[in-house]
């Protein structure tokens, strides 16, 4: 459920893509975006950090290289500040009107990242982005699954510069991997796990299939 205070399922849908840097997942949610548009469904395709004028400010600060040290700690309250606005200005307003929301990372993200990457404590980061979203939650969360050396060969492509989080070494990316792949474990029901390595189509079809099944 996505609004854990109600006993009444949301009108809408909320999917999230999970995964590590350069696994795919704009691709595939610009895909399943266009699908479902098509289908005659309003979609809201959305990202994270951003999604709001405060989250992008935020993303801005948090991703891009210049803006001086910032601590772990810190780091993980920006991508909370900018989750809180952007559950209460976009996404929960849009699956209450009985929109699908498509949205690049969640609170996963953070658990992975800050919590494991940082080394925050994944239990820590989790409950603070509870706190932060008031228990609001994916409905699907993809997870496209890819080997960090071979995410940062696609991310480098064409000699495309990494952000402040793409450029970690990859034993970072490594725990991230390993953390993304126990939440899918401990929440199987709310995970669709796919090798990120398969064709991009077949994935897109795999994923479309899913939302088809949860959409009301």
């Amino acid at each position: 459920m996505s609004i854990s205070s109600s006993s009444t399922r949301p009108a809408g849908l909320f999917v999230a893509f999970e995964g590590g840097d350069g696994a795919g997942k704009s691709t595939q949610a610009e895909k399943l975006t266009a699908a479902l548009e098509a289908a005659g469904r309003t979609v809201v395709r959305t990202r994270e950090p951003g999604g709001t004028p405060v989250g992008e400010q935020l993303r801005s600060l948090v991703l891009e290289h210049g803006n001086g040290e910032i601590d772990a700690r810190t780091e993980a309250l920006i991508f909370a500040a900018s989750r809180a606005a952007h559950v209460a200005q976009v996404i929960r307003p849009a699956v209450e009107r009985g929109e699908v929301v498509v949205c690049d990372r969640f609170i996963d993200s953070s658990v992975a990242y800050q919590g494991s990457g940082r080394a925050l404590g994944t239990e820590e980061v989790r409950q603070l982005n509870i706190w932060a979203t008031e228990g609001f939650s994916p409905d699907l969360t993809v997870l496209l699954d890819v080997d960090p050396e071979q995410g940062r060969l696609r991310r480098t492509a064409n000699d495309a510069e990494e952000d402040r989080m793409e450029s970690e070494p990859d034993a970072f990316h490594l725990r991230i991997r390993r953390t993304f792949l126990e939440q899918a474990r401990n929440n199987p029901e709310r995970y669709l796990v796919l090798d990120a390595g398969r064709p991009v189509d077949e994935l897109a079809g795999t994923i479309l299939a899913r939302v088809r099944e949860l959409l009301p």
